[in-house]
């Protein structure tokens, strides 16, 4: 059994930075400039034998609801409606605020068990401001340096005195498992290794695309509720944020990312970690939706982005979102489609689907799209199959003599899918033209219904068995 732990705090008091320490990793961003979190993140966290999720939120500030820094701000409040227990950090060099004395009513209204971390308390230099948080009325505040790791101990302690039911239950469930997987050790058998893959394992999907094109809406159509932080500014999302969705009952881990802008027009630092945090998340998924907004149509970016995906060898589906702003003009969807096919010809044959984040539309298509192309880049073949392929297309074409010397095709394989890849073992694999290889790629991709999505082809030369053998 597991628990949930908010942490919370004013801009800049280190949030991120505990959160990172407690998930053993970076995964939220962190900087100097206050305000860098927006949306809440979840993770799972480990503090000494404790294991619970953890979730970083945005800077608690006083805002007009509709305001940017309000919705922010109900993130925040929604982050710990759903909390056990709440970390609510201030700054312990700094001491408690007027802001961090009114967000303590906060808390203390959500009537959740509350722990105050004075953070960077580096040695004594948040001693001060430790004794001060004492006025804030929510316990005994602890000093810790999240940066330096200092003071875990005693927030592990602190966390097992808040919860000491919710902790009980875990130790409890662990044992029962640990009993449980000695038991079916004791009564394993050789056929176990067998396994089939668990069907139940998330297909990783990251929704990519320029700053504004829609992608937080779409995914907080994809779970019903209001989850990412959305609004007419351009730029919101700067995290990676991971979420669980299910559709039809089989479930998707769906990263939603920053948007990416040229990289001449990337001109400050944090926008520099947005954009390398989304290349992650790219690198992580194994399906790519690529979101283009249907207002402005492919543009050079959108190619940009669209060829990161398939050179990260991620299978790709096109999206064409706000299609509910061109549903009505006649003939719309026809000539964007042609204009994907002209523009990114190297995921020609990719899935192509318009959706609507604000009123559904099309979202089931979307991700019978995105299930229809993991299945492709899962695709293996037969070497059999291979070999009766490479005959056929040899005869149908055969490669060119270079240089007045022919190149023969010997042999076929797959050692590998993710995506398919592709070993052809040849003589003067150096001499093979480039335009006779996109051949082979195009008659594989049309011989073994493989649209869309990459694909690895690489020549090797078969050894010689006249050349001389090299003395040890």
């Amino acid at each position: 059994m597991s628990f949930t732990v908010a942490i919370v705090g004013r801009p800049n008091v280190g949030k991120s930075t505990l959160f990172n320490r407690l998930v053993g990793r970076r995964l939220a961003l962190v900087d100097d400039q206050p305000g860098v979190t927006r949306d809440r993140r979840a993770g799972a966290a480990k503090l000494g034998d404790l294991t619970f999720t953890v979730i970083d939120t945005a800077g608690l500030e006083e805002a007009a609801p509709d305001s940017l820094s309000g919705r922010m701000r109900a993130q925040t409040e929604e982050a710990i409606r759903q909390a056990d227990a709440v970390f609510f950090v201030i700054d312990g060099r700094v001491g408690p605020t007027p802001v961090d004395r009114a967000f303590a009513e906060v808390v203390r209204r959500a009537g959740k068990p509350a722990i105050v971390v004075a953070n960077k308390s580096e040695g004594t230099a948040g001693e001060a401001g430790r004794l001060e948080a004492y006025a804030l009325g929510l316990g005994d505040p602890l000093a810790i340096s999240a940066e330096h790791a200092e003071g875990m101990i005693d927030l592990r302690d602190a966390l097992v005195d808040a919860l000491p039911e919710q902790v009980q239950a875990q130790r409890d469930a662990r044992r029962r498992k640990r009993e449980a997987e000695e038991e079916a050790a004791a009564f394993a058998t050789a056929d176990d290794a067998d396994d089939a893959i668990d069907p139940s394992k998330p297909i990783r999907v990251a929704v990519i695309g320029r700053p504004n094109a829609g992608k937080s809406t779409l995914i907080n159509r994809l779970l019903g509720q209001d989850r990412l932080l959305t609004g007419p500014e351009a730029g919101i999302t700067r995290d990676s944020i991971s979420v669980e969705v299910e559709w039809n009952g089989r479930p998707f881990l769906i990263h939603d990312t920053a948007g990416l802008r040229r990289r001449a027009r990337v001109d400050n630092k944090l926008e520099k970690l947005s954009a390398a945090d989304a290349l992650n998340a790219v690198r992580f998924a194994e399906v790519v939706v690529v979101l283009i907004d249907a207002e402005r149509g492919i543009e050079e970016q959108d190619q940009r982005i669209a060829d990161l995906a398939e050179r990260e060898g991620r299978a790709v589906v096109l999206a064409v979102g706000k299609w509910d702003l061109m549903a009505k003009k006649p003939g719309a969807i026809g000539k964007l489609r042609e204009e994907t096919e002209r523009k990114l010809t190297q995921l020609r044959g990719a899935p192509f689907v318009a959706v609507s984040g604000l009123t559904g539309e099309g979202i089931d298509r979307l991700m019978q799209a995105v299930v229809d192309a993991f299945t492709i880049w899962n695709k293996r073949i037969s070497t059999s199959a291979l070999n009766r392929w490479l005959t056929e297309t040899i005869s149908a074409h055969p490669p060119p003599a270079v240089s007045g010397r022919r190149i023969k095709l010997n042999y076929v394989t797959q050692p590998k899918s993710r995506p398919p890849t592709f070993a052809l073992f040849c003589t003067r694999s150096d001499a093979v033209p480039e335009a006779y290889k996109r051949y082979l790629v195009n008659s594989l991709r049309q011989s073994f219904d493989l649209p869309g999505t990459p694909i690895r082809l690489s020549l090797r030369e078969k050894a010689n068995p006249f050349e001389p053998k090299k003395r040890r």
